[in-house]
């Protein structure tokens, strides 16, 4: 199987995200595809993005939130020209309450896609941080079943832990998140927000950062693993130039 590289990229608004596509084919064209979120404070969507993006970097996977899809609604993506794959996500409450949101499963939602969009491939979750593992594991199995194809993983942070997760989803299609933590805010957003747990002595700059990246990708390559990669908080040409000349 020929590893994806993948690149995360938050859709703020189109002229931002022609001009990220453009840096990440301009500095890292082993990139063959980007995977987009839903956020709520930004009015552009994952598969809002699809068509911006298709002729820079031609496989886009749109994140789809769970609690956003109405049961009596169309369903967001399923008829974008050229998307064929989504990444369904369960979807943090949002703080505004006045936002209405649906009391949808992950599973219901990957259901109904297979069911109404059998021409998609639906990715799901993985998030070894949330749960217990045996949790997690269990919520795998129940997604498998409704028809996920694959998981996306939360960013991992050092090799021990890869090696661990990759245990547990040995067999299975996996992007793999990789996510440089550069600096104390940083580390400090991942420990409250994904309850992250990061090896003691964890280096906090991108040099270190650009070498793990490099030796997860070479690691998930070797095991027949995908990978995204997701820069948040950094230049892109500074952390993803030197991981395609480490790779090239």
């Amino acid at each position: 199987m020929t590893t994806r590289l993948s690149v995360e990229l938050i859709p703020r608004d189109a002229e931002a995200l022609l001009r990220d596509a453009g840096q990440v084919r301009d500095h890292f064209p082993l990139a063959d595809t980007l995977n987009v979120p839903s956020l709520m404070r930004f009015p552009m969507q994952g598969w809002d993005a699809v068509p911006l993006l298709q002729p820079i970097v031609p496989r886009v996977v749109p994140h789809i939130r769970a609690i956003d899809i109405d049961p009596d609604g169309p369903l967001p993506g399923a008829d974008v020209a050229g998307l064929t794959e989504i990444l369904v996500v369960r979807g943090d409450p949002p703080a505004d309450l006045s936002r209405r949101t649906f009391p949808n499963s992950s599973e219901s939602v990957i259901r109904r896609y297979r069911r109404e969009a059998p021409h998609l491939t639906v990715y799901a979750a993985f998030d070894p941080w949330r749960h217990a593992p045996w949790r997690e594991m269990e919520a795998v199995a129940r997604k498998k079943e409704a028809g996920a194809a694959g998981f996306f993983t939360q960013p991992v942070f050092d090799m021990r832990m890869l090696d661990l997760c990759m245990g547990w989803l040995e067999g299975e299609t996996v992007f793999w998140g990789i996510s440089p933590v550069i600096g104390p805010k940083s580390r400090s957003y991942w420990e409250t927000t994904n309850h992250v747990v990061f090896p003691r002595g964890f280096d906090l700059t991108l040099e270190a950062n650009i070498a793990f990246a490099v030796r997860a990708i070479r690691a998930v390559r070797a095991a027949g693993g995908h990978v995204y990669l997701m820069p948040l908080r950094v230049n892109l040409a500074a952390y993803l130039g030197p991981i395609q000349q480490a790779l090239g």
